[in-house]
């Protein structure tokens, strides 16, 4: 890490460094299974481009990921899950489900809850479209032929992030594509495969930093990374989002009395917001966010950098504006720590790229 002064130095003189791969586009899901019917998707590879084109014309310098070993996977996910997600679709496509039954996508179709298994031996199905469902809790996030490649590559983006603010950089916005905050430690879902935001508090971790904080401004609780470091207590995780009681998604977390256990207990800070919320609320809840983030003494902070709680985002009914999110960025700067920002959610895309913008103008202490 580095010293306060060169952090203040750096964040009011330099803007962010965008970390950007090309493969995050080849992710390509089609739709989504919801309700049981095929519906169209709104995680589309268009969201990264909206994103990079609005971020160059903000000044930002564009920073290509490099590679990086999986070590900081495994660190956060279960091997399991990794070695899934990267033969799913090979071995889906192998079995000839898309050139027999039309299913261009691997997609879950029995769930192997723990009532079904109850007292059995765990076994691994032989069939890939019955192995889908131990993997994935949901059926809205499928997998094609280029899904492993974008995931992976948003993992280099993430990690690049942290290469640079561990070189000195105030700060690092990695454009991850797809986004990640709802992945487990064991599972994926909700339009996620693997967690960036959690690789790079782990990274950071590993890295030196004694105690990292996550804040997830995305429009929906980041479950995956609560998941992930609910019973420790060197990773501070807090997020606002709408109200899970009010029957939004992930539905069974991201509740008020969800504090952490055992060592982690007190770690984990959520505030859920009701329907409607807009600025002030917003950045009340923020702002309560940010003061409590600040008493534990972080000594880097990550950000779950999701605009879906936009007025005009098809995702939420949060009415949060563009200088809201401008605000939260810089209510989040003024902890004077470095800062590695990644992309969650977001899916208006002509509102897009101008709703990251300004908030990572606000992180980098900008004008507007």
């Amino acid at each position: 890490m580095y010293s306060k002064e060169s952090r203040r130095e750096g964040r009011a003189t330099l803007m962010f460094p965008v970390v950007t791969s090309a493969d995050c586009l080849l992710h390509e899901p089609l739709g989504e299974i919801w309700l049981g019917t095929n519906t169209p998707g709104t995680e589309v590879a268009e969201r990264a481009t909206v994103i990079l084109s609005a971020l160059e014309g903000a000044g930002h310098s564009i920073v290509d990921a490099t590679p990086h070993d999986d070590a900081a996977l495994t660190a956060v996910h279960d091997p399991s899950l990794v070695d899934y997600l990267r033969t799913a679709w090979s071995s889906w496509d192998a079995a000839g489900y898309p050139s027999r039954d039309g299913a261009n996508r691997v997609v879950p179709y029995l769930f192997p809850l723990p009532g079904l298994t109850e007292g059995l031996p765990v076994r691994t199905p032989t069939a890939p479209h019955a192995r889908a469902g131990i993997y994935c809790y949901d059926t809205m996030t499928l997998i094609g032929p280029g899904t492993w490649e974008a995931t992976r590559a948003a993992v280099d983006c993430t990690l690049t992030a942290v290469d640079l603010v561990s070189a000195g950089a105030a700060g690092a916005y990695a454009l991850t594509r797809p986004p990640g905050h709802h992945v487990t430690r064991t599972v994926f879902g909700g339009s996620c495969y693997l967690n960036n935001a959690a690789i790079a508090a782990q990274s950071l971790r590993d890295r030196g930093a004694a105690r990292v904080a996550v804040i997830d401004i995305d429009a929906h609780h980041g479950n995956g990374t609560q998941s992930i470091f609910y019973s420790r207590n060197d990773v501070f995780v807090t997020s606002l989002h709408i109200d899970p009681a009010a029957g939004w998604f992930p539905h069974h977390a991201g509740f008020a009395d969800e504090i952490g256990i055992e060592e982690g207990r007190a770690a984990t800070l959520n505030i859920p917001l009701a329907e409607g919320t807009g600025d002030e609320e917003w950045l009340a809840a923020l702002a309560r966010m940010v003061e409590t983030t600040a008493s534990f003494n972080p000594d880097a902070v990550v950000v779950s950098l999701g605009v879906d709680a936009a007025a005009d985002d098809p995702e939420s009914p949060l009415r949060v504006t563009a200088a809201g999110y401008r605000s939260a960025g810089a209510l989040i700067a003024a902890l004077d720590r470095p800062i590695v920002a990644v992309q969650e959610g977001g899916y208006h895309l002509p509102t897009l790229g101008d709703l990251v913008a300004a908030t990572l103008g606000g992180l980098a202490g900008t004008a507007g």
